[in-house]
């Protein structure tokens, strides 16, 4: 068995299902301190969400906080050195497929090949309006964006593409992805978005999946792949219940798992059994030093009994 482990940072993104109350009055300094202190503690990745404006109807829930992507993780890599940086997820609908391309290569290459490019098809109509972007056919854009996407985003420096909606060639675009093959998650748990995942990308990441619907969600990807007669490799993900390492103390609320690192990694091992690859963990926190251990328990206590 072995599984990874990877973690959406706190502060970037400060929706009421998630965020602690801590980080309303957090910062630039609180991100770059967690993100350190996940790469030193062996995460697998660090991820950032994407909304270019929230409006007001959407506010109350998923408030206006939102880092952008690029600019969050790029500002990350600089200060760490091995954990991975991951768009979870890109709502690359929103832009010419030639920009993503752009900010995302310059993100790999500084960071020396450490991106995953998380990709979604968004949920906010008046985003899409505000940008001039197709809601009701977002869908479609985005499976022809991907495409565009992986050409964009290859070796070649002058990246060929000609679709219905976008048709590029003979412009060259410097400096290229480090990594010569970016791989590329599909995010959302809609059937679109599990087929998508399957037929079109290196990887899935679903949106909340109880662990009871994660079963019947894989065995459809492994299907769809089958029938396509697709055998790379393919990452398989999981967002786990809240944790909180140890004996919390206080009211962590419903749906967190707590207790020994034993007792912990003895229910995380249920993911790889379903044949989950990675999971990504939050954690119950009151404290950026709360967080910060909370992620130090897990790195040397729970982590090492997740891998054979």
């Amino acid at each position: 068995m072995s599984l990874t482990h990877g973690i959406q940072l706190p502060v970037q993104s400060q929706s009421t299902l998630y965020a602690q109350a801590w980080e309303a009055a957090a910062g630039p300094a609180d991100l770059v301190a967690v993100a350190q202190a996940a790469d030193r503690a062996g995460f697998g990745y660090l991820a950032c969400c994407d909304h270019v404006a929230v409006p007001r109807r959407l506010a109350p829930a998923m408030g206006t906080v939102w880092y952008d992507p690029v600019a969050t993780l790029a500002h990350l890599a600089a200060v760490t050195e091995r954990v991975r940086l991951l768009s979870h997820v890109a709502v690359v609908g929103l832009r010419h497929p030639l920009l993503t391309a752009k900010q995302y290569a310059t993100l790999d290459q500084l960071s020396g090949g450490r991106l995953i490019l998380g990709v979604g098809a968004g949920h906010v109509r008046e985003e899409f309006e505000a940008l001039g972007a197709e809601f009701e056919r977002r869908g479609a854009v985005l499976d022809e964006t991907i495409d565009a996407l992986r050409s964009a985003l290859g070796p070649a420096e002058y990246p060929e593409h000609h679709g219905k909606r976008y048709d590029f060639a003979d412009l060259g675009q410097l400096p290229r992805p480090a990594q010569r093959h970016v791989p590329l998650w599909v995010g959302g748990s809609s059937p679109a978005a599990v087929r998508r995942a399957a037929l079109k990308a290196d990887g899935w990441l679903p949106q909340g999946d109880p662990r009871g619907r994660l079963p019947g969600q894989l065995a459809r990807i492994r299907r769809l792949r089958e029938e396509a007669a697709l055998d790379g490799e393919f990452t398989v993900g999981a967002i786990t219940e809240a944790l909180y390492v140890g004996e919390p103390g206080w009211d962590v609320g419903p749906r967190t798992l707590t207790g020994t690192p034993e007792e912990i990694a003895g229910s995380l091992r249920a993911y790889p059994a379903m044949g989950v690859d990675q999971i990504q963990v939050r954690f119950r926190s009151r404290s950026r030093a709360e967080l910060i251990d909370q992620i130090g328990a897990f790195g040397t206590t729970v982590a090492p009994l997740l891998t054979d």
